[in-house]
């Protein structure tokens, strides 16, 4: 599960917004480069026109110029000085022979080469104007002094149509004549119109802004993409009965701050908060209204949280939390103040709650530095919490439970019984011990309680109180109920046919047998099937089971009796609705629980309330039976009080069933109670 959380949470975080980012970025940049190359590959190509023309204009010159010198000066230098473009002819070391015009050359610079990286021109920047700039090899416009330039014209000539206005940008070309020996210096120029500057300029905007709306359109595609992100991780991460955080939330969320190295110095708790009677809740308002509880509890935990602690809703009234602490005594306050604050959620009722709490202190390596917590499980540490608060499941108040290894060695036991339980069964290891019930008046046999014992291969001789508890949490006590009786009347069976006295024998049925509209048919074909009268069997059943199904349990104990059975109430006088159940159940006798008979009941009190009860049964024609009689005083204060059987350690305590055999053998003469303190420990279970 743990996997399968990890991946999924990586699957919807596989796409975040900070790569799509990321990429958008580059994708800008890469277009802004493009285009900003674009726009200067266009520059370059107009620049590298204008520079071609010239130097073909000046070329012409130059073989003008050597073609009349070649000739014998056919023509004079005042051709070449009625042109408007000014030059110079200088010698191999750049001595000027002869100028026309204003000398700005200054004979530094580079050679360049033309577009078609064929043609290479010697060029000089001009030392008035440094709108061009030419070194390395490198031939530019210097952008800024040229727009300067150009606004400058402009103003100088706003009265002139732009398309008129024109500015050179000055520069000068050098073609070497006469073999080498001179050269023809020319001053070039780049007409740049403010047209031109115009028309680069909407290229660039244009250029910009298809740019910046392919910006702009990714950028509200992938805020959209992260709100829907968003969104599918809250509806992926929300509990629909709460409306706050999941399970699946939790767990990740808790293993990423767990883990994380800067939280190895601080403790932590793991901690189940279970809602009792949550069902019965549901039951007495509505399924609605017990989930507007649990969200009402959500939000109240949720209250109470620091930013880095972590609260979720799990199972069907369970809440998980994370929550940091300094030492035990504090979380143990500061939980039953949670615990308080829960309790008054609801201004009519007060809910109750059980808490385990499985703490995760500081661990320390050898070398005193902290342990990490990398092989951190949530759901592990989180079961843990749970085992701790179902050790208050037998409660219905309030409590909190620290985990402790105790628990988890409780649990194993409870995991052990539970995965042999059905072996034990078909091997036949559970044993039935046998109670047997005197005549407190004539000693005299007339009755037993049956009672199941395990016998097992690896753990020995366990007793019922190990076993029968963990038989009724997980329903496994119907199929003990049906080895009892089965077994009962098997005995019963060979006992008559080998000529004992037989008496009858109770066996319990649990209370969660009695919701089964057929179990007095089960019963009487069982007992039937071994063969034994069903007059001989017993069966008994606790007060709880009438809290049940009422009218459920009064059919079944009528159908019972009518099918030849006697059915009594076993622990009469442990709950606190025994009267009314004696008015609506047509019972056959009547256990007094062994409570009378102990601690704070015994004295005056006790005897009026046990002696009240047996006449109370008595005239509801029921037989009574007392447990737990320990001493001899009260033998003979049942006895006056006509108390119809007697069982406890003062007679016999439970006992094999080739023991019982014995027993039944006994002579009538022998008094049971006086053999029973002679060789046995009365206080022995």
């Amino acid at each position: 599960m743990k996997v399968k959380n990890d991946k999924t949470y990586r699957l919807l975080k596989k796409k975040h917004i900070i790569p799509s980012i990321i990429g958008l970025l580059v994708t800008f940049a890469l277009l802004a480069v493009l285009a900003g190359l674009f726009s200067g590959l266009m520059v370059a190509y107009v620049v590298d026109s204008k520079l071609e023309n010239e130097y073909r204009h000046v070329e012409n010159m130059a073989k003008l110029y050597e073609y009349n010198e070649a000739n014998g000066g056919k023509y004079d230098y005042d051709e070449f000085n009625r042109s408007d473009r000014e030059f110079l002819i200088v010698d191999s070391e750049n001595n000027v022979l002869h100028e026309k015009g204003e000398n700005t050359c200054s004979f530094d610079g580079d050679v360049v080469l033309s577009a078609d990286e064929a043609l290479k021109i010697q060029v000089y920047y001009d030392t008035e104007d440094e709108c061009i700039k030419i070194d390395d090899k490198s031939f530019e416009i210097r952008a800024k002094k040229a727009l300067k330039k150009v606004l400058s014209e402009v103003g100088d000539n706003n009265d002139k149509d732009l398309s008129e206005i024109s500015t050179k940008l000055p520069f000068w070309i050098s073609i070497p004549i006469n073999d080498g020996e001179k050269s023809f210096v020319a001053k070039a120029n780049i007409s740049v119109r403010p047209t031109d500057v115009i028309a680069a300029l909407v290229i660039f905007i244009i250029a910009a802004t298809v740019v910046s709306l392919f910006f702009i359109i990714a950028i509200i595609k992938i805020i959209k993409r992260f709100l829907r992100q968003r969104k599918l991780m809250n509806m992926f991460f929300r509990d629909t009965v709460t409306e706050g955080r999941n399970w699946m939330w939790f767990v990740i969320k808790s293993e990423q701050l767990l883990k994380k190295k800067k939280n190895d110095k601080n403790n932590y708790a793991i901690i189940n908060i279970e809602f009792v009677k949550y069902n019965n809740y549901c039951v007495c308002h509505s399924l609605e209204e017990g989930e507007v509880a649990l969200k009402t509890i959500n939000e109240m935990i949720e209250r109470t949280l620091d930013k880095k602690e972590f609260c979720a809703h799990h199972g069907t009234a369970s809440f998980g939390v994370l929550m940091q602490y300094i030492d035990e005594a504090k979380l143990k306050n500061r939980v039953s103040n949670l615990v308080n604050v829960l309790e008054g959620v609801d201004a009519v009722h007060k809910f109750g709650f059980h808490v385990g709490v499985r703490t995760l202190p500081v661990r320390y390596l050898e070398n005193k530095s902290y342990a990490d917590r990398k092989d951190i499980n949530t759901e592990v540490e989180y079961s843990n919490a749970c085992v701790a608060s179902a050790s208050l499941s037998n409660s219905d108040e309030s409590g909190i439970a620290f985990f402790d290894e105790k628990l988890i060695e409780e649990q194993k036991w409870i995991d052990a019984v539970t995965e042999r339980q059905q072996s034990a069964i078909d091997n036949e290891e559970f044993m039935v011990y046998y109670q047997p019930k005197y005549d407190p008046n004539t000693g005299k046999l007339r009755g037993a309680e049956a009672l199941i014992r395990w016998q097992s291969p690896e753990f020995g001789f366990v007793t019922p109180g190990r076993i029968i508890p963990i038989f009724e949490k997980n329903g496994f006590i119907t199929e003990i109920d049906h080895y009892m009786i089965t077994h009962v009347a098997r005995d019963q069976k060979r006992w008559l046919d080998e000529g004992f006295s037989c008496v009858p024998v109770s066996v319990n049925v649990s209370r969660a047998h009695f919701i089964e509209s057929n179990l007095a048919e089960q019963i009487r074909d069982m007992v039937d099937k071994e063969g034994a009268p069903r007059n001989l069997i017993e069966i008994e059943l606790t007060e709880s089971a009438f809290f049940d199904d009422k009218k459920a349990l009064v059919t079944t104990i009528t159908r019972l009796k009518e099918y030849g059975f006697a059915v009594s109430m076993d622990d009469f006088g442990a709950g606190y609705s025994s009267l009314n159940s004696l008015k609506d159940l047509p019972l056959d006798v009547l256990k007094l629980d062994a409570d009378f008979f102990r601690g704070e009941s015994e004295g005056d009190r006790g005897e009026i309330v046990v002696s009240e009860a047996i006449k109370l049964a008595k005239c509801l024609n029921m037989r009574t039976v007392a447990e737990g009689v320990e001493v001899k005083e009260q033998v003979d204060f049942l006895a006056k009080q006509g108390c119809d059987m007697i069982q406890g350690f003062y007679f016999a305590k439970p006992m094999p069933k080739d023991e019982y055999e014995g027993r039944m053998r006994e002579s009538k003469t022998e008094d049971p109670g006086e053999k029973a303190e002679e060789n046995e420990d009365i206080n022995e279970e």
